[in-house]
This record gives C-alpha cells, sequence and structure tokens, in this order.
C-alpha cells in the first residue's frame, strides 16, 4: 500500500484505463486461516490491493442498485445496519407479534457451496451493464492462493473481499427473502416474521404445522440452489410468550434457547410479570475470548503492567460495547472477572519469589478495567426510533 500510494495518481489513472479497456485481471485471493468460536478455522481471503480497489468502487454503485430491492428483514452488511439493529427487530418481533414457534436455522458452509452460475443470473437480472457482470465473473474464476498452489472452482466466494458480503445477500436475497415473503403472503395463516443477518436466520411462527411445512418446503428450495440446511444446527423450537405456559401443561421442561449474533435467546419475565425475551452472551463465545486472552497473557507475560492494562482495557471496552444490551449485566461482570482473575494468575507465574495478594490485584483491576454499563438501550425504544412505525421483520 505505501509502494502504491507513491504514485498514487498516475496507478489509479492505469487502473482506470485497464477497466475500461477490458484489461484488467483479478489475481487469485491468498487464503489465511482464523480460529472460530468451536475450535475449527474458518478461510479468509486477502485480495490483492487493486481488486481491494476496484471492489470497493463496484459495492458502492452496486449498493445503490440493490438497497432499493433488498427486504426490510436483512440486516448484514448493508449501508446504515447494524447486527444490534437485527438483535432489536428479533426481540420486538417475537414479543410484539403471535410467534409461537422459532426456526433457527443454519446454512451448511455458506460461502463455500455459493453457485457462480446462479450468482451471475440474479446480478443479471437487476445489472444491465455486461462490464459489471464481467468483473463479478472474473473474481469469482480467479481462485485461491495458498501454500504456492492456485486452486479454482465453480462454486463459493471467498471470505474476505469487499465484494463478498454483497454477493451473499443478491444470492439469498433471491434464494430465500423474496421467496419466503410469497410464501407468507400466500400460504402463511398466521404471523410470521424473519430476521437474516448474511446467513444466519431466524423465522418465527404463530402455527407450528406452519412452521413444519416451512421447513420442508425450505429445505427443497435450497436444494435447488446448491445449499443445504445443517442438520444438526438447524432446530425448530417452542418460544414465546405462551411457550413456558404451554410446556408446564404438558409436563415439559423449560422452553429451549437459540444462539443469534453472539447472543442466547431465551424466554423471560420482566419486573412486572410481563414477557420478554433475555438475551445473555453465548458461553461459546464467551471461553473463546478469555481463552484467547489466557494465551496472550501468557505471551506478554513479563510486559510492564500498564501495557498488560492498556491491552486488557480494550478487550474489556470492546466486549461491554457488543454485548452491553439490558438484562446482561450478570455475564458482562463475569466477563470482567475473569479477566481480572486471568491476569492475576499472569503476575503470580511472573516470580516464584514474590506474589501479588487479591487486595492489591484489585487495585490494578478497578483501575484498568472499565466498569461495567449497559451501553444499548431496550430492542423497542431503539426499533421505534429507527423504524418510524416501518416494520423491518417484514
Amino acid at each position: 500500500m505505501r509502494h502504491y500510494g507513491e504514485d498514487l495518481e498516475a496507478r489509479l489513472q492505469d487502473l482506470a484505463g485497464r477497466l475500461k479497456r477490458g484489461a484488467y485481471r483479478a489475481r487469485p485471493v491468498r487464503r489465511a486461516w482464523i480460529p472460530k468460536a468451536d475450535g475449527r478455522q474458518r478461510p479468509l481471503g486477502v485480495p490483492a490491493l487493486e481488486d481491494k480497489i476496484v471492489q470497493r468502487a463496484a459495492v458502492d454503485v452496486l449498493n445503490a442498485i440493490y438497497e432499493q430491492d433488498f427486504q426490510e428483514f436483512s440486516y448484514g452488511f448493508r449501508p446504515g445496519r447494524s447486527q444490534h439493529q437485527a438483535l432489536d427487530a428479533l426481540a420486538v418481533g417475537i414479543t410484539t407479534r403471535r410467534v409461537n414457534w422459532v426456526l433457527d436455522a443454519d446454512i451448511r458452509g455458506f460461502f463455500d457451496t455459493l453457485d457462480h452460475g446462479w450468482l451471475v443470473k440474479f446480478v443479471e437480472h437487476r445489472v444491465a451493464d455486461q462490464r459489471v457482470v464481467r468483473l463479478i465473473q472474473k473474481w469469482l474464476k480467479a481462485g485461491v492462493l495458498e501454500d504456492g498452489r492456485r486452486t479454482r472452482s465453480e462454486v463459493g466466494t471467498v471470505q474476505g473481499g469487499s465484494v463478498s458480503p454483497l454477493l451473499a445477500n443478491i444470492y439469498l436475497h433471491y434464494v430465500f427473502d423474496l421467496w419466503l415473503q410469497r410464501w407468507r403472503r400466500k400460504q402463511a395463516r398466521g404471523e410470521v416474521i424473519a430476521v437474516r443477518f448474511a446467513d444466519d436466520f431466524v423465522v418465527g411462527f404463530e402455527h407450528r404445522q406452519e412452521a413444519e411445512q416451512f421447513l420442508s418446503e425450505l429445505r427443497e428450495r435450497f436444494t435447488r440452489f446448491g445449499l443445504e440446511l445443517h442438520a444438526d444446527k438447524t432446530r425448530l423450537i417452542e418460544f414465546g410468550r405462551y411457550a413456558r405456559r404451554n410446556r408446564e401443561r404438558r409436563g415439559e421442561g423449560k422452553p429451549e434457547t437459540f444462539n443469534f449474533l453472539g447472543f442466547t435467546h431465551s424466554c423471560g419475565k420482566t419486573r412486572r410479570g410481563g414477557f420478554t425475551v433475555l438475551r445473555k452472551t453465548m458461553r461459546k463465545r464467551m471461553q473463546a475470548k478469555l481463552k484467547e486472552v489466557k494465551q496472550k497473557l501468557r505471551r506478554h507475560m513479563h510486559r510492564p503492567i500498564p501495557e498488560q492494562g492498556a491491552y486488557l482495557r480494550s478487550v474489556v471496552r470492546g466486549h461491554v460495547l457488543y454485548y452491553g444490551v439490558p438484562l446482561n449485566g450478570a455475564a458482562l461482570g463475569a466477563f470482567r472477572m475473569a479477566v481480572g482473575r486471568l491476569w492475576w494468575q499472569a503476575l503470580k507465574h511472573r516470580s516464584q519469589k514474590s506474589r501479588i495478594p487479591w487486595q492489591r490485584m484489585q487495585r490494578h483491576i478497578e483501575r484498568w478495567l472499565p466498569p461495567i454499563r449497559i451501553c444499548h438501550p431496550y430492542p423497542l425504544v431503539r426499533f421505534a426510533v429507527i423504524t418510524q412505525g416501518r416494520s423491518r421483520m417484514r
């Protein structure tokens, strides 16, 4: 990037000229692997610099087109939308609509199985300029570079490029979003809500029979377009304001929970006894982050305390900024305390002779680790301001 910027204007003019002449060639994406919360690794693509520049420009143009088409319940990687807006929409939908059953779905290896042929057809349905279509085809066919070897495939798009999230949204817009809208308008008799963030989505139903029918037809729909629901991670559960009462009447246990965007959702009660959706930090996410902190503290055990404290302060602050939703204070406090204890253990291992007493350690924690606070409003408050009466669940 530094070398490219030394003569930036001339290089950009040359790049623009190659794009106009059709001489631009997409380079293979360098593959890297990043750890996931469940212990597995996620493939991440690192495009070449010029490919990043062209993709970013193409995304700006395509966003202006597709933002007019995308459904309101689609939140992932769209301008002005965020994960917390998707979480708010889901919580508001379950608490204010007649939702008794929730489909918690997971697409198996979505970014690895996305069909290039179908994707190009979807783009051509909306974009008439063949130069843009050819650009997308070049990126899809560029392949992946790993350990010096270049591989190509007719399916999948590499995560990491600027254009990949948009292509994923376009694919699921045609395969899932428009089909769901048509299904609930023509086939559903009860309430149906939906919230999708990229390839993660949750659908709520009023009637179990309709939920089962939808799931069956969704599997068929996905098969037609080369996608598959993960059998072990796709569940239809009883969830909503009447779930606890109905399950108690049948002699069953508490309502099941489901995970979405890093939070475990469960049926709860307000202080006045009304129904609400409780959102708690996913245990796996918290454990994975604490494991990462522990490993880094071990590697930097002998660094000065102010340096360690600054790092841990950024960890806790980032955690609180994302997970600081109403009614999740206990999980936030547990995370902060766990980080403090990991730090204490690391400092105790710096020397076999001197030990830091807990009272002294508490002073370090109070100084460096920011206090816990709820930094997001209740879902209904923010959702009402954002939508201003327009539904983002339909």
